[in-house]
């Protein structure tokens, strides 16, 4: 391990692991993969996928393996924390960060790789999913690791020079394990840069030295033996349920309100790569206007702006859907390091430099944003001041400014300022101001209810209306989500343990359901909040039958 394999490890742990424990379960993505993972542990059974008692087959089994090993080497069992599922996702953001750093060193040199890695262990998108237990951040890592060893393998081709042994096995290991983490999209990646690249070049065969049938049958190992498993455990459910309706509804239709129009990911592309989208976009038109004398360059855009287009297609959009893409833009950036200054800052044509104002129009935006966030949220949900507002709307103004460069090619030190005034600002957003947000966090409130009055070792708790998973996760795989019919039900089938959540405007409508039975309820706390996933506030109380 090089030195700045080493740096880019460690700076890319230290961005993601202010929040990791702080920060609540999150609704819904989050949680609904947390709990299948926990259900895992509980029930010993690591082929089927299960949210309670529905299946939940919507991806591949990979990412619940991952979390399952993290809970077994955490030793907690199924009562282990968020943060040690977190794990997982904190691991594939620097294993993503290191993977790209070594891509970049291999194509334009070390001083670029370390340029790009930086780049993409600071950007929000990234800051976010090392914080998030899902499929993303793993995937990343598989997507670097397959194209940065499609890229050597395509430039050594080009060179005309012999292809590393190495390469086209870890092209084929990486392409398997993103199939088991999230299906075909890995896949899917290469296929499109391979396909750009035959568009320009006219030239396939250099696909050959990545050792096709072999690569296929790695590939098969991987993956056959859990399709075999779950095929035969469902019954062929999971395929109809993966691909008959998850995959398919997502490229034929928008998918659970998530449809959205061409054009979202470039709306949200300030956002999501800040604060390095404006120097991003800078390389990248430079590398347009050169790419037919440049092979590096074309795999560079090739990587990026396929897959972009067809994500921007397809109806169902959510940010973190094109993330793959962006380590495409990250290695332009350390590319731009190794020019001369002029050849770097060579002036753009019209339409690029309308291009660049608005992203930097964008860029200004979201630092003022961000700054604006950390201030007034802690206001408006808590109703308080955070002395942790002023240092993270600093730090998010200070990098806002430092990414605004006067010319397009950005020194390796100010790259790297920037990467560790976005880490402060991602530290302190995520790690102290969100979970701060006590009246958004409702679960952990309900959880801490119920432990204070839990009657007994074996209560189970039934809550109507509010039905999120982090509730299931935080109280328990048996918690009952139901309507007021069905809470009234449960505290009268179990009068001495069971209890019930249930909003306090129903409060008359549960003592009425119950009265019926010689029951009655009493409320022994309330807890009122924000549903951030519904937009609803809700005033809820905690019942048990009156001794």
């Amino acid at each position: 391990m090089n030195r700045n394999t080493l740096i880019l490890f460690l700076f890319s742990i230290l961005m993601t692991v202010s929040g990791l424990a702080s920060l609540p379960p999150v609704d819904r993505d989050e949680s609904r993969f947390v709990q299948s993972t926990k259900q895992m542990v509980e029930t010993g059974d690591y082929i089927d996928i299960r949210l309670q008692d529905v299946t939940r087959y919507k991806k591949p089994i990979g990412i619940y393996w991952l979390q399952s090993a993290a809970v077994a080497l955490s030793g907690g069992g199924a009562e282990a924390p968020i943060w040690v599922y977190r794990l997982v996702s904190m691991l594939g953001i620097a294993l993503a960060v290191v993977g790209i750093g070594w891509t970049g060193t291999k194509l334009f040199g070390a001083d670029a790789g370390l340029a790009a890695g930086l780049m993409m262990a600071a950007i929000f998108a990234t800051a976010f999913e090392g914080r998030d237990a899902k499929t993303d951040a793993m995937l990343l890592a598989c997507c670097v690791a397959a194209q940065g060893a499609l890229a050597q393998v395509y430039l050594a081709a080009r060179r005309k020079e012999p292809v590393a042994g190495h390469l086209p096995w870890i092209f084929w290991i990486a392409q398997g394990l993103g199939i088991l983490i999230k299906g075909p999209v890995a896949p899917l990646l290469s296929l499109l840069t391979a396909a750009a690249l035959f568009a320009f070049e006219r030239d396939w065969r250099w696909l050959l030295k990545l050792k096709l049938a072999r690569g296929i049958i790695i590939v098969l190992v991987i993956v056959v033996p859990w399709i075999i498993l779950i095929s035969w455990k469902s019954g062929g459910a999971f395929f109809q349920e993966a691909v008959g309706k998850d995959m398919l509804n997502k490229v034929a239709q928008g998918e659970e309100s998530h449809g959205l129009p061409p054009g979202f990911y470039m709306l949200t592309y300030s956002l999501f790569m800040w604060p390095f989208g404006l120097i991003a976009v800078g390389a990248g038109l430079q590398a347009i206007n050169r790419f037919w004398d440049d092979p590096r360059l074309r795999f560079c855009l090739a990587w990026y702006i396929p897959f972009w287009l067809v994500f921007e297609a397809i109806p169902t959009k959510l940010p973190h859907y094109v993330m793959p893409a962006y380590p495409g833009m990250a290695l332009l950036i350390g590319w731009l390091l190794t020019l001369p200054a002029d050849e770097a800052n060579a002036p753009l044509k019209r339409w690029q430099s309308w291009l660049w104002w608005a992203t930097a129009f964008g860029g200004v935006v979201v630092s003022i944003a961000l700054a604006a966030v950390c201030i007034g949220a802690p206001i408006y949900f808590a109703k308080a001041f955070s002395w942790w507002s002023i240092p993270a709307a600093v730090a998010a103004l200070v990098t806002g400014y430092l990414a605004f460069p006067r010319q397009l090619q950005v020194t390796l030190g100010r790259i790297a300022a920037i990467a560790v005034g976005a880490g402060i600002t991602f530290s302190l957003l995520f790690g102290v101001i969100a979970p701060s947000l006590k009246p958004i966090w409702l679960s952990p409130a309900i959880k801490a209810a119920v432990d204070a009055n839990r009657p007994c070792d074996t209560t189970v708790l039934a809550s109507s209306p509010y039905h999120e998973p982090s509730l299931v996760f935080l109280v328990g795989t048996n918690t009952v989500l139901t309507d007021i019919d069905g809470v009234a039900k449960h505290l009268a089938a179990d009068p001495a343990c069971a209890m019930g959540l249930a909003p306090v405007k129903d409060e008359q409508k549960l003592n009425e359901l119950l009265a019926g039975q010689g029951k009655s309820a009493k409320r022994l706390t309330e807890i009122d909040g924000l549903n951030y996933s519904s937009g609803d506030k809700l005033a809820l109380g905690l019942y048990r039958v009156v001794p």
